[in-house]
């Protein structure tokens, strides 16, 4: 395992329009075999592109049974990158996630044997049950991007997406995630019950699933190169984002500061805004969210769209307003209102 002072960024070459045109289509073509995949969750599999076109973290809400876990497993399937599962429990220990040091009395010295934070691709199942130590370890990963060890500390792999999960119903036993550790991630999602057709939908895959089951047949998947994923992060990066584009971005996010400029009533009920990591958050995916769309450039609307899943846990409601009923999607969705357009 190399240490994270030898670990090199893998380079990425320039692209030209031909390259991004192909990219286009690669990325078109994954989120509509996820689509086939994964039914009535496409805000789901929207929001787990941007986050790895966007280099970012996951943090998924939603009831059981919601295809949270396949979402992510679906994704792993179809690129060239390592999946692992994590079941947060509150016996979890930090180690369990990080790995270990084992003694080799033959060789006479100590081996790190890497745990499952080490894949590329990382699902941390109902992160809230496991307690503080563990929920730091993986989030200092998700920070630094490196694991300590004893002495040793060892870089994480270049392609390092986490998708953790809330349920939202259940909270006996549960270690909430302070806010400073929310932050750490680059959207909060919260996705809902499929509707009639998707639910039927979902029945008729399952039934064909089974039947699979019982007469297996080997299905041959096209995994996308982790070279095009890397190119197509260069890419979005070199969308055009205009200066009245940029300014709306920041008057968002300093509006949740200091919202006393626009409702002196929405201040008192804001007890915090959004930190820099937001604008730099809001500012990745409305740059992911527009180059899906197979745009060069950035649109207010590509703001407006992913700023709730950006800001609504960066922004905290004051305890006034929490017994009034606001929270962070309430009170962002009044900024929305009042910070004008360009």
């Amino acid at each position: 395992m190399d240490s994270a002072t030898d670990h090199a960024q893998t380079p990425v070459a320039a692209t030209s329009p031909a390259d991004v045109a192909r990219l286009h289509d690669a990325f078109r073509q994954l989120r509509d075999a996820l689509a086939v995949e994964i039914v009535g969750q496409s805000e789901l599999i929207e929001r787990l592109l941007i986050a790895l076109l966007a280099d970012g973290h996951l943090l998924v809400e939603g009831a059981p049974g919601l295809a949270k876990t396949s979402a992510v497993r679906a994704l792993a399937a179809r690129l060239e990158a390592d999946f692992a599962r994590v079941q947060f429990t509150p016996d979890l220990l930090p180690a369990d996630l990080t790995g270990t040091e084992v003694w080799r009395p033959q060789e006479g010295r100590f081996e790190f044997q890497a745990g499952p934070i080490f894949h590329p691709i990382l699902l941390a199942d109902e992160i809230n049950r496991a307690p503080a130590k563990v929920q730091s370890a993986l989030l200092e990963a998700m920070g630094e991007r490196q694991v300590t060890v004893g002495r040793a500390t060892y870089a994480l792999p270049p392609l390092f997406l986490v998708m953790a999960t809330q349920n939202p119903i259940e909270q006996e036993g549960t270690f909430p995630l302070p806010e400073a550790q929310l932050d750490r991630f680059l959207m909060h999602v919260r996705i809902g019950y499929p509707e009639a057709a998707a639910e039927a939908e979902i029945l008729r895959l399952a039934r064909e699933r089974a039947r699979q089951t019982l007469k297996p047949a080997p299905v041959a998947v096209q995994r996308m190169p982790l070279a095009d994923v890397f190119a197509a992060r260069s890419a979005v990066l070199d969308l055009h984002v205009a200066p009245a584009v940029e300014r709306y971005l920041v008057e968002l996010v300093l509006a949740s500061r200091d919202a006393a400029r626009y409702d002196a009533t929405l201040a008192r009920r804001i007890a915090w805004g959004a930190s820099p990591r937001g604008s730099i958050a809001l500012e990745r995916c409305a740059r992911a969210h527009a180059w899906l769309a197979g745009r060069d450039f950035v649109t207010p609307d590509d703001v407006r769209a992913i700023a709730p899943d950006v800001l609504r846990h960066r922004i905290l409601p004051s305890y006034e307003a929490t017994a009034e009923g606001w929270d962070g999607d309430r009170l962002l969705g009044e900024l929305l209102k009042k910070v004008p357009l360009p």
